[in-house]
């Protein structure tokens, strides 16, 4: 089967939006993704899975944590600039939870120490521990078959 055959069938799973952020030598990257999971109850632990030849890869083999922001529908425009998509017309100003950079008002902020990494294919999993939980009301912002949406009417 060819590359984009696989993608599109991957892509009639609806997930929400998430970005991947994390500090290295005092600079802030993000990255936005939908293959995040949680993995672990006890102890806490989720997962994110990372093409190695994203920008991203590299910044989270150094780093020591990071953090995934669950993005609610009005933040497309931040989920678009951190996949490449679209400028912000401002700059990003981020929280910092633990020390580990955040994105402000996300329906939810998992922030993690690196606990281990697992090379797959053209991917590393990067599984964290969490260490900070914050929670905001909200709607999700969606991702099915190559689209933004949300679960209410936009």
């Amino acid at each position: 089967m060819d590359d984009r055959h696989f993608r599109n069938a991957m892509g009639r799973f609806a997930t929400g939006v998430t970005v991947i952020t994390t500090q290295v030598e005092d600079e802030v990257h993000g990255m936005t993704a939908n293959a995040f999971m949680s993995v672990s109850l006890n102890p806490k632990l989720i997962t994110v899975s990372v093409d190695h030849q994203a920008h991203m890869h590299k910044k989270l083999k150094k780093s020591k944590g990071f953090a995934v922001s669950i993005l609610s529908k009005e933040q497309r425009d931040i989920s678009m600039h951190f996949a490449g998509q679209k400028l912000m017309d401002e700059e990003i100003n981020f929280d910092f939870v633990a020390g580990v950079p955040v994105i402000p008002d996300a329906l939810a902020t998992v922030v993690c120490n690196a606990h281990s990494s697992h090379d797959l294919g053209d991917h590393t999993l990067y599984v964290g521990e969490v260490i900070e939980i914050g929670l905001h009301e909200g709607d999700p912002l969606t991702f099915f078959a190559g689209r933004y949406g949300s679960l209410t009417e936009q």
